[in-house]
């Protein structure tokens, strides 16, 4: 069995997940390869596209050209809505892109082509209709079945209360993304051979109820976790290594970047200042200048695992406000580290909480729920047993059950197709 994942980087966090997918299969005996737009890491069987592309003929390369000048024009009479996107506001990406990764001598040679984040990648239109291959579709967030958005987000700011300000669309929204949700609807009415992979329930319903991709099978396969490389470490000395406080009770915050709106920090900061007490430390980690305040300590971003793991350990409880998200990898990555967990109760994060045991969720997204709750939490810290909180989650976000799920589905698709063709 040859799969081909592929996926528009190996960073972020659908990179993360991808990778770990990746190195799950390759473990279990499986031949995988991993084809990128973009590439940071030294992955075995990991390939850029234009690494596939030096075997490649002429024609294809002028047909390259060709595409790329097309897709230019179609994005050139769309760019006044890019442009004026609100920049609280998370990433929007059209269907189209200049690549066609059918061509690839990976493509090829795949037996299942199993598409990860592939936006500015993948072209849609031609490639389901040049495709001649079964299609698992991992999704990380809710881009391919949508209007261009990449989360439908629905609160863009934190009122002088800490109470949501939810979005409006403006009439260029609505149309924009009426266009782009009928292109991708007439190309997916003529696609068959389509198997869809949510990462959560609350995913599952989004696309139950979606017109574009509603009519395909879902599995239910949530990411797995390194466990040997997210394991506990000793509080203190992880403490001592990353330089924060021994004797403070430490929150933990962590995003790709910090400043973005959906990830909530401007939630978690107004609930921290309300608290107010000098035996809590908040530590952030990602990209983004805090103009530091009171008890608040930036680690920047950090990419390596096991650091991470370290900055797991050194906390206290990890605190997500998002207030919109798939399946993070970082609750997951906090759990495995035996570290609890507080989070709104929105997208996947109610699937990997559980009230009482490994954390909390706070009961609506405001300011004072989550007040409350990390008040409830630092009144009853003794109660939550790391070692159990490990434990749950090895049994349900290991690496090797996520890979496992995912070959069974394969052979399910492959036993299928031959059975088909007898």
């Amino acid at each position: 069995m040859k799969i081909l994942i592929v996926n528009s980087s190996d960073f972020g966090g659908a990179g993360k997940a991808c990778l770990r997918l990746h190195e799950g299969l390759l473990q279990n005996g499986v031949d995988s390869n991993l084809l990128l737009r973009s590439k940071h890491l030294n992955i075995p069987n990991s390939h850029t596209i234009k690494q596939t592309q030096k075997t490649t003929s002429k024609i294809y390369k002028v047909k390259i050209k060709l595409i790329k000048f097309l897709n230019e024009l179609k994005i050139f009479k769309t760019n006044s809505y890019t442009n004026n996107r609100s920049s609280k506001l998370e990433m929007f990406s059209y269907p189209i892109s200049n690549y066609d990764i059918t061509e690839s001598p990976l493509y090829k040679d795949a037996d299942i082509i199993n598409l990860h984040w592939v936006a500015g990648f993948v072209d849609y239109k031609s490639f389901f209709k040049k495709n001649t291959k079964p299609v698992v579709w991992t999704l990380h967030d809710m881009n391919p079945f949508t209007g261009g958005e990449h989360y439908t987000e629905e609160i863009i700011d934190i009122n002088a209360n800490g109470y949501p300000i939810f979005r409006k669309l403006t009439t260029e929204e609505i149309h924009e993304f009426k266009k782009v949700l009928d292109f991708k609807e007439a190309i997916f009415n003529n696609v068959n051979n389509l198997h869809l992979v949510s990462l959560c329930n609350w995913m599952t319903h989004e696309i139950k109820k979606n017109k574009v991709f509603n009519r395909f099978p879902i599995a239910l396969i949530p990411n797995g976790v390194n466990h040997e490389i997210f394991s506990p470490r000793d509080k203190f000395f992880s403490r001592e290594l990353l330089g924060l406080p021994k004797n403070k009770k430490i929150i933990l915050f962590v995003a790709d970047s910090i400043h973005t709106t959906r990830k909530g920090f401007a939630f978690l900061k107004k609930a921290f200042e309300i608290i107010d007490s000098e035996d809590l430390t908040l530590c952030a980690i990602g990209n983004g200048n805090l103009n530091s305040f009171k008890n608040c300590i930036e680690l920047g971003p950090i990419h390596d695992e096991r650091l991470m793991s370290l900055a797991y350990s050194a906390a206290d409880v990890f605190v997500i406000p998002s207030l919109m998200d798939n399946l993070p990898n970082t609750v997951l990555e906090s759990l495995m580290c035996g570290t609890p967990v507080i989070g709104f109760p929105v997208g996947g994060i109610p699937d990997m909480i559980q009230d009482g045991v490994n954390g909390y969720l706070t009961e609506d997204i405001s300011v004072e729920s989550l007040v409350k709750t990390i008040h409830k939490f630092l009144n009853n810290s003794d109660c939550f047993n790391g070692k159990k909180i490990r434990e749950n989650t090895l049994n349900s976000y290991n690496q090797k059950l996520q890979s496992e799920k995912y070959i069974d589905l394969f052979n399910s698709i492959l036993n299928k197709n031959s059975l088909e063709i007898k």
